[in-house]
């Protein structure tokens, strides 16, 4: 019998995957409805409106250093509002905002502190996950299964 190396006590950690008949867990593991639900609808909203306002200088028309930046904000802000793509918009975001923050060349220079903020509450939102009320939800949400009971049985008529 060949030595193995000590693998510790108890059970050797499994993967599970699709093919062994696992599922995988999503991105988010839950869609909190009422107060909760609402809690994150108003965090996406306090999140998106001032994203779209910063990223507007977009639409200036002038070409300046600052373009992607004003872009990434901007589109961010207009996913994060109806709640589509949440958890990958938020980690955006937040990379965007620090980008901003740290930037020599942004749009905004007195307003680090802000743009530092927002991408506290953009990694809140992408951890926390879109809520109920989202397209989230209603794309990869809570799903209910009707389970027959009369299986296997005739139906009585």
């Amino acid at each position: 019998m060949p030595k193995r190396a000590f693998e510790g006590v108890g059970r050797q950690r499994e993967f599970h995957t699709i093919e062994s008949g696992y599922a995988l867990q999503r991105l988010f593991s839950t869609f909190p409805n009422s107060s909760p639900g609402v809690g994150l609808l108003l965090l996406r909203l306090c999140l998106g409106i001032p994203l779209i306002y910063f990223g507007s200088g977009v639409l200036s028309g002038k070409p300046s250093i600052t373009f992607a930046q004003d872009l990434i904000a901007a589109a961010g802000g207009i996913f994060l509002l109806p709640g589509l793509w949440t958890p990958a918009m938020g980690a955006l975001i937040a990379l965007d905002e620090v980008w901003i923050a740290l930037s020599r060349y942004s749009s905004q220079p007195e307003k680090t502190w802000i743009h530092i903020y927002l991408a506290i509450l953009a990694i809140s939102v992408a951890m926390l996950g879109p809520g109920a009320w989202s397209i989230d939800a209603r794309l990869f949400g809570r799903k209910r299964f009707d389970i027959d009971r009369t299986r296997g049985r005739r139906p009585s008529l």
